[in-house]
């Protein structure tokens, strides 16, 4: 008779796989409370501002060190965010499905994480890029977190106007991560994604009004008339449009990287303008779409001119 033990008689063995699926459910946990994609989109506008500060490509070292602190911030930033708003989280269609409203992550471990993001992200930067790098992205964790999330959020249909300030400091310090200082031509930089964030928000948050209103969230869309939102998004994108003018002096980008400014801001606006004809939540989202496009193609844009202008 085959004395050796059946499979379903081991605790071990059955219990094994299910072990696995948990730690690998909480691993993409952790990993979705950086928010990912959103970090993808600043580390498109900091490395080309790193090429046009360099005048020359720099040094891979740098570039990769740079990147790996402007995310652990960002991440850290994005956690402390959940963290914050998982009541809001738990109401809004949209957010329901993030880790701190399933479980997959307790509130205290998305806390302990976030905060070891910043600490490794300031510890990185200042040790191998420079104090102001390091100083510059906790500092906009801080105003995410501080005035944006816990402040203004809740509090003012403007929220999104000033607490995208945040999204704009990679490019500081990217900057500063070659330089060691803020120029003209990053602050101009800056201008550029603070003025393009509210028309890229508030063209999704078109789409999401209801649920904006169901969490009681101010957020522009549901607190004001269509109208009035496609006015904000119309004269927003004038105003990007206007400013990208100066990117091409400041960073002494030439003739060419102008023209290309002309005519990606001349879309955006037209793109902007047509919601007057249909501000539906379809065509919202359309303008959405085409504003990650503008920003991604607008930065890469400069980042390969400053290389073949500087080889």
């Amino acid at each position: 008779m085959d004395c050796s033990p059946r499979l379903e008689d081991v605790g071990g063995t059955v219990t094994a796989p299910r072990a696995a699926r948990s730690w690998s459910v909480r691993l993409k946990g952790f990993v979705a409370l950086t928010k990912p994609r959103i970090i993808e989109l600043l580390l498109i506008t900091t490395v080309p501002t790193m090429f046009v500060a360099a005048h020359r490509l720099p040094s891979a070292g740098l570039v990769l060190l740079t990147l790996a602190g402007g995310s652990l911030a960002a991440g850290g930033a994005n956690a402390m965010n959940m963290v914050y708003d998982r009541d809001i989280d738990a109401i809004m269609e949209r957010t329901k499905g993030r880790p701190l409203v399933t479980g997959v992550v307790t509130p205290r471990a998305a806390l302990v994480f976030a905060i070891g993001l910043e600490v490794a992200s300031f510890v990185l930067l200042w040790q191998t890029v420079n104090l102001l790098s390091a100083v510059l992205a906790v500092s906009a964790t801080a105003f995410y977190v501080f005035v944006y999330t816990m402040w203004l959020k809740r509090s003012s249909s403007q929220n999104i106007v000033i607490g995208g300030a945040a999204g704009a400091v990679p490019v500081l310090v990217g900057w500063s991560a070659v330089t060691d200082h803020v120029a003209l031509a990053p602050l101009v930089m800056f201008g550029v994604i603070f003025l393009w964030t509210p028309p890229h928000f508030w063209a999704l948050a078109v789409r999401y009004r209801d649920d904006y209103a169901n969490a009681r969230v101010p957020m522009l869309p549901s607190t004001t008339g269509i109208d009035t939102v496609v006015r904000n998004i119309i004269g927003y994108t004038a105003a990007l449009w206007l400013l990208s003018a100066a990117l091409a002096p400041a960073a002494h980008l030439g003739l060419v990287f102008f023209a290309i400014t002309m005519v990606l801001g001349a879309t955006f606006f037209w793109r902007s303008w047509s919601l007057r004809r249909d501000a539906s939540p379809k065509r919202a989202m359309k303008l959405f779409g085409f504003s990650i496009t503008y920003l991604t193609v607008l930065f890469v844009a400069m980042g390969v001119t400053a290389i073949v202008r500087h080889p």
